[in-house]
């Protein structure tokens, strides 16, 4: 299973951006994407953005994505299986 985490373009040099996710930065192609721009957010899969998202989409996603961490945290790292 992938889980799409949107990402935040800081920078663009010959196809190729530097992302962002809460400071994490790394490395992607932006040859499957149109005229994505510095500041934008992308999804990235496989070391390639697949799509642009809007900041507010963004930022809805990746709060929820904290809270979603911070509860496996509060709860020592456990998975509930299902019909738990």
């Amino acid at each position: 299973m992938c889980l799409a985490i949107p990402s935040k373009i800081t920078q663009i040099e010959n196809n190729m951006a530097v992302i962002d996710v809460d400071g994490v930065r790394r490395e992607c192609s932006l040859l499957l994407v149109e005229d994505a721009q510095v500041g934008e957010y992308v999804i990235v899969h496989a070391g390639f953005a697949i799509s642009k998202l809007d900041e507010t989409a963004a930022l809805e996603t990746l709060a929820l994505l904290r809270e979603a961490a911070a509860l496996v945290e509060a709860k020592g790292g456990q998975r509930e299986e299902p019909g738990e």
